[in-house]
Parts: C-alpha cells; sequence; structure tokens
C-alpha cells in the first residue's frame, strides 16, 4: 500500500452518548378539561426535547389524581427509580405547579433529585437547576407559590362574585333548617321542619327566652338540625335571624358598607315579612346593650333567661 505524506487519517470519533430525558406531569382531575390540558403540555415538552439534537426522550410520566387514587404519585416514584437507575439524566416538566400538590411537595422532590444529580427543567418559569443556585431556587419555588395561591384565590372570588351578580350561585338555594332542594335544585319548604320554625318564632314573641325555647323544644322531643335532642342557644339565635325564613337571600355580605347581593323573593317564605321584623325589634329591645350619649352601655337588669 502506497501512503501519501500530504494525508493524514483521521479515525472516527466516539459516538458521544445522547443525554437521556424523561417528561413529567400531573392533573388534579380526570376530567376533560384537564385531559385536554394534559395532552397540549405533553405535546409541547415533546416538541422541547426534540429541539435539542443530543437529547433524548426516554420516558414520559403521568400522574391524574382522581377521588379514588387522590394524590397518588405512582408515576412519580417509577421515575425516582430511573433517576436512581441511572436511566435518567433531565427531567423537564411544564410548571411548578405540575411538580407538586404544594411548595413543601416541590422541595422535597427537588431535593431529592438534586441528591441524585438530576437536572430539572420547568419550562413556564424558565428555571433550570443546572443553572441557578439552590437557596435562590428554594426562594424562587416560594415566591412563585405564594403567587400562585393568591391569582388562584382572586380567581375563585372574582367566579363567585360573577355567578353572584348573575343569579346563577349554587349558595342562592343553599339549603337550611325548614327547607330542601327539589330536582332542580331550587329550595321548597319541609312542612315538618316548617312547623318547629313557626313555633321558634311564635314562642319568641310570646315572651319565651332563647333558653326557655331550648327548654320547650327538649320536653317536646323535637331534635336539632344535626339530629340532636340538646338545642344551642347559638342555633335558635341564628335562626331567629336568619331571612332565608323571609324568602331572600344575601351573599358577600360582610357589612353595612360592603357591595353585597340580595336575592328578594328566592324562595317560598315561612314566616312573614312582618312577623320577622316584629322578632327582630324584639331581640333589640331585650338587648343588654343600649346606645347612650357616651356610646353603647349595658343595661342595670338583663332580661331574664329563666322563662
Amino acid at each position: 500500500m502506497i501512503y501519501n505524506p500530504k494525508v493524514q487519517f483521521i479515525p472516527a470519533r466516539p459516538p458521544q452518548r445522547e443525554t437521556r430525558v424523561g417528561i413529567y406531569s400531573r392533573v388534579s382531575s380526570n376530567s376533560m378539561d384537564q385531559l385536554n390540558s394534559l395532552t397540549s403540555q405533553i405535546s409541547a415538552l415533546t416538541r422541547m426535547v426534540a429541539s435539542v439534537p443530543r437529547w433524548l426522550l426516554v420516558d414520559v410520566y403521568i400522574d391524574i389524581a382522581s377521588s379514588k387514587t387522590g394524590s397518588s404519585r405512582k408515576e412519580f416514584n417509577r421515575m425516582l427509580e430511573d433517576c436512581k437507575s441511572r436511566n435518567l439524566e433531565i427531567i423537564i416538566t411544564k410548571n411548578i405547579s405540575r411538580f407538586g400538590r404544594d411548595t413543601v411537595e416541590v422541595l422535597e422532590a427537588l431535593h431529592q433529585l438534586r441528591l441524585l444529580g438530576i437536572r430539572v427543567i420547568f419550562e413556564q418559569e424558565n428555571l433550570d437547576t443546572a443553572d441557578t443556585d439552590n437557596d435562590l431556587m428554594i426562594s424562587i419555588i416560594e415566591s412563585i407559590a405564594q403567587a400562585e395561591n393568591e391569582s388562584r384565590s382572586d380567581n375563585i372570588k372574582w367566579g363567585i362574585k360573577q355567578k353572584a351578580a348573575q343569579g346563577t350561585s349554587k349558595l342562592y338555594n343553599r339549603k337550611c333548617y325548614g327547607y330542601e332542594n327539589d330536582t332542580n335544585g331550587e329550595l321548597i319548604i319541609n312542612e315538618e321542619e316548617a312547623k318547629n320554625v313557626k313555633l321558634i318564632f311564635n314562642l319568641y314573641l310570646q315572651g319565651s327566652s332563647i333558653v326557655g325555647i331550648m327548654k320547650e323544644l327538649g320536653n317536646r322531643g323535637i331534635k336539632t338540625p344535626t339530629g340532636k335532642y340538646t338545642w344551642s342557644k347559638r342555633t335558635i339565635d341564628v335562626m331567629l335571624s336568619n331571612e332565608k325564613y323571609i324568602g331572600v337571600v344575601r351573599l358577600l355580605d360582610k357589612g353595612d358598607h360592603e357591595v353585597h347581593y340580595v336575592s328578594e323573593n328566592n324562595h317560598p317564605p315561612i314566616i312573614s315579612k312582618e312577623r320577622f321584623k316584629a322578632v327582630q325589634s324584639e331581640k333589640v329591645n331585650r338587648s343588654n346593650v343600649v346606645q347612650g350619649k357616651e356610646g353603647n352601655q349595658r343595661k342595670r337588669s338583663k332580661y331574664s333567661s329563666k322563662k
């Protein structure tokens, strides 16, 4: 064989080992919306892995919580085992909230993966544990989690206000003693309980104290809304002030100066408005506090609660 001194032989480079990547996702229910969201997440993360030449998608891990499985994280635990077996080097997930139910769970998972030398990338927050100091990562995650909780809380409050304003809130038809829901969820009178409601209002207007009403109900063997034989002062006091008995429902009412919503004639009344007003006036008369020039003052003699 003739060798040309001008030609240099260059051996082939040994193939570089591809970086093994896993995708993890978690949804809180198996509803259609959640499953559609899951499909979109996996599709986007798969394209992300494919865009990096040296990355090789090894597996996709998906946890779906349900009423039966609860907070089961079988796929997350399987992913951890693959990390321990060195079958994974990088884990990619959509965002921090998909990695755990709360901040504590997220940080615990990151701690385990850091000890195994596994790199974790949060796509939405653009966070990479390979480029971020551990203490800084913890601070960032805690800040993001707090912001997400506040945003979620604001969204829930906004949703409640919207439904209250539109009259579509189910809270308008939340049942109380004296009422039940029909097949459409509307409030209808429970005749047996309504008799007891009327009895309580009548006894109060006839001069009985709340303690006296408690004794009378007990003597008649009338059970409380929770099925007990002993009534409490608070239960009767709340019933005597409950506008629901005149067909009125108030939502988001936290004080005289707060915006709230009122549904008049929301459902059939058990007590007439005149009788209800009479009870409220009587409650004020029996109160141990009166308004004076120097502010609220206690009366010298309290209304007897023995009758």
